[in-house]
């Protein structure tokens, strides 16, 4: 059954402990069904502190399980779960995995969404058994405590049953399909045509099946490698090349005046639709800047609209503000700005708002001061995203302005804003969630760990066409001397809270997730479901020259992966004065805007951070492309996969003919400037020397027993012929969708031993 929401009511489900790995004489498994967090001994406890300990929940009916909610208890606690997995399934010895994720050891409750889809077109799968097993605890060698569980989803049997029909459905044409995989791959082709015409279940898409008739039954490679051009041809790769990690590429734009001068903490935005970059203020390491400027990126050319916009009405100079762009009304919003603390005063203390109409060439001043009107007060370092569709702007997070000296620079009592919503239609503020040490803060009111410094960016769409889950992701920042490494998502229509992973950022393995620190660039490419993030000012080392260094992520939204496509750590000042024209020198407060039609991004200025030059600021101009293998690339890896298996075909009856095939088709093939394709075309040639173990040259038996072993060997050479075309056909499935190819398991592998 589709996933579609239509009659889709969420409901907290019930539920009871099934079983679990240890009963405490202290701690009573059912006490997680109540949340009571000032109560210690409501929690299950595990007896030991190293898993396997589980908590299997046997739910009252099937149900479609969306949510799961950690209540906790009202402190911080040693045996709060940082780590833990999630598995469900119909039947509590038959489960896969549902989440991986931890907890914060804090005593706010948390929401994490669960798998609950398979298969391309979105259909959910039911579950009756949830089982949650801890990883690891907060504590060092403590044991594991769950305080609370709350579960939401769908338990209306008109709903639920059709999606275990359709499950159990599912499950039988799988368990078909991977016998006819069996059967094809024992040479036993009647059994796989008796299996499809009998139950009308297709092993794999037919184009598929034509390449697996081209190969494992004609061994014909050419028409192989034609086959694969044209699927290439069709799109069929499409997902396969989309998945392939990027390569960086970094271009200067050297534009003739005038253009931009040197600055930091400035702001950008990018109209995709007119191609038009805008850039607004800054700090030039003597004074705030005010001027506003346009490059047309067809053109290459910077305009200055306007030198100084308070003087037409606009904002005044400064830093540290943000800003949001409306494409469809070609309007500008820009809010907040940094002021050192000698020169707050009561008056300029006020968090004013202003909008740029592009067409009229026009500032307004929306409001003297948000904080009057039910916004946020004067912050600097927020985060500011707006849904075009709803005409909202959304902001979270940053440093609140205070003339108070005990709010100073040298002081850690800094307040942090909340969550904020401004509706341009109405002009209106909402305040939808507060700071965790907001006081007095309402019952009902959501309370976060708000930031300075941190990333936020908004997702009008869902993941995909049959969801419109519409969220902030939030992510990084700064909160006094602590660097917050949690990411979460906020779903604008629900209020509903994800937290992707408490440590998504900053863990130890730096090769897996970015470090955590705060100044960090990020964009959204809502199309390719991908965030894009660039460092800035990691907690890595002591001083700051050296923690300032250069590594570009992206993060895969629907598969909750990170990769690292770039990364320099090069801090020395003639390398990077060598550099100068080729790659961006390491740097933060600089700012990063995306143009999600061409798919490029554009860097400008920045603090490169260098201790002996405190007041200097950049305004090199950069744009960084994305570059994944071309079709031509896919086509050639898919050819040299196909060659050197035919090649290995070649060497089991005639050695002369492989290496001529060797010394021709492969190396013409073989990209020589790639130190691993040409070690690997070396290592080919050994596949003619392997030794035989049964050489008819040995000896000289009877005639008969050459006939037998001729015939034995035959046999073996047959056998390993087919192998090969099993294992090349195998190979080249994976370059296909899931959803054309047979299935990726065997049926063997499934034999328990």
């Amino acid at each position: 059954m589709a996933s579609s929401e239509s009659g889709d009511i969420q409901k907290v489900l019930e539920y009871r402990i099934y079983k679990c790995s240890s009963y405490s004489s202290c701690y009573i498994p059912e006490n997680i069904i109540v949340d009571i967090p000032s109560d210690q001994s409501s929690r299950w406890s595990s007896d030991i502190d190293n898993h396997p300990q589980y908590l299997i929940l046997k739910l009252q009916s099937s149900s479609i399980v969306k949510h799961i909610t950690f209540g906790k208890y009202e402190k911080t606690h040693v045996c709060n779960i940082k780590k833990f997995r999630i598995f469900g399934g119909l039947e509590p010895e038959n489960m896969m995995q549902l989440l991986e994720s931890g907890l914060r050891n804090d005593s706010i409750p948390e929401t994490f969404d669960l798998k609950h889809v398979l298969g391309e077109e979105g259909n959910y799968f039911p579950i009756r058994y949830l089982k949650v097993l801890p990883l690891q605890s907060w504590g060092p060698s403590f044991n594991f405590s769950i305080w609370h569980i709350r579960l939401t989803g769908i338990n209306d049997p008109k709903f639920v049953k059709p999606c275990i029909d359709w499950y159990n459905t599912y499950r039988q044409k799988e368990i078909i399909r991977l016998c006819m995989k069996h059967f094809r791959q024992m040479e036993q082709p009647e059994i796989v045509e008796t299996l499809q015409r009998v139950t009308g279940v297709p092993l794999e898409d037919p184009r598929l099946s034509t390449l697996y008739d081209l190969l494992v039954t004609k061994g014909d490679h050419l028409q192989a490698e034609r086959f694969i051009d044209d699927a290439i041809t069709m799109g069929l790769l499409n997902d396969y090349i989309n998945a392939q990690t990027y390569r960086a590429i970094w271009t200067k734009l050297t534009s003739s005046e005038p253009k931009p001068g040197m600055r930091g903490g400035h702001q950008m935005v990018l109209d995709p639709t007119a191609e038009v970059l805008y850039l607004f203020g800054g700090w030039d390491g003597t004074q705030d800047l005010s001027d506003l400027w346009s490059y047309d990126i067809e053109a290459d050319k910077w305009t200055l609209i306007c030198k100084d916009t308070e003087a037409v009405g606009g904002p005044s100079a400064r830093s540290c503000h943000k800003m949001c762009l409306d494409p469809q009304r070609r309007q500008l919003f820009t809010l907040g700005r940094y002021l050192d603390t000698q020169v707050r005063t009561c008056e300029n203390l006020k968090s004013d708002f202003y909008v740029y109409d592009i067409e009229s060439n026009k500032w307004t001043q929306i409001s003297e001061d948000t904080g009057t009107m039910g916004g946020p007060p004067l912050v600097f370092d927020h985060q500011m995203s707006m849904d075009v569709e709803k005409r909202t702007i959304y902001v979270f997070g940053g440093r609140i302005l205070s003339h108070s000296s005990s709010t100073d620079e040298h002081s850690q009592e800094h307040h942090f804003s909340g969550l904020y919503s401004y509706h341009v239609p109405t002009g209106t503020w909402v305040r939808l969630a507060c700071d965790i040490a907001d006081k007095p803060c309402s019952r009902d009111m959501p309370i976060y760990r708000s930031r300075a410094g941190h990333s936020m960016l908004f997702h009008p769409v869902g993941i995909s066409s049959s969801t419109r889950s519409r969220k902030l992701y939030i992510f990084a920042g700064q909160r006094g001397k602590e660097y917050l490494s949690d990411f979460f998502t906020y779903e604008v229509d629900t209020q509903h809270v994800e937290y992707i992973s408490y440590n998504e950022f900053g863990t130890k393995d730096a090769n897996h997730v970015p470090a955590a620190g705060f100044t960090q660039r990020a964009t959204i490419d809502p199309e390719l479901g991908e965030i894009y993030v660039l460092s800035g000012l990691s907690k890595d080392k002591d001083k700051r020259d050296d923690n300032v260094q250069n590594s570009f992520w992206v993060y895969n939204i629907r598969n909750r992966e990170w990769s690292c496509i770039y990364r320099n750590e090069n801090i020395g000042e003639k390398y990077w004065s060598k550099m100068q024209d080729y790659e961006p020198c390491p740097r933060f407060a600089h700012q990063l805007v995306y143009d999600h039609t061409r798919k490029v991004h554009f860097l400008f200025g920045g603090n490169p951070g260098r201790s002996c030059l405190p007041n200097l600021r950049l305004d090199d101009f950069w744009q960084l492309e994305l570059r994944r293998p071309t079709n031509e690339q896919i086509l050639n890896r898919c050819k040299l996969i196909i060659r050197k298996h035919k090649f290995r075909e070649l060497a089991l009856s005639n050695s002369i003919e492989a290496l001529e095939y060797l010394q021709t088709k492969i190396f013409e093939i073989i990209d020589h400037s790639d130190t691993q394709q040409t070690k690997e075309f070396q290592l080919l040639t050994s596949i003619l020397f392997r030794k035989q173990s049964n050489s008819l040259e040995d000896e000289t038996p009877h005639s008969n027993t050459i006939l037998s072993e001729l015939t034995t060997q035959q046999r073996a050479n047959a056998r390993d012929v087919h192998n090969l075309r099993t294992e090349l056909y195998d190979k080249l499935a994976e370059f296909f969708p899931e959803s054309l190819t047979q299935p990726r398991t065997n049926l063997i592998d499934l034999l328990p031993l």
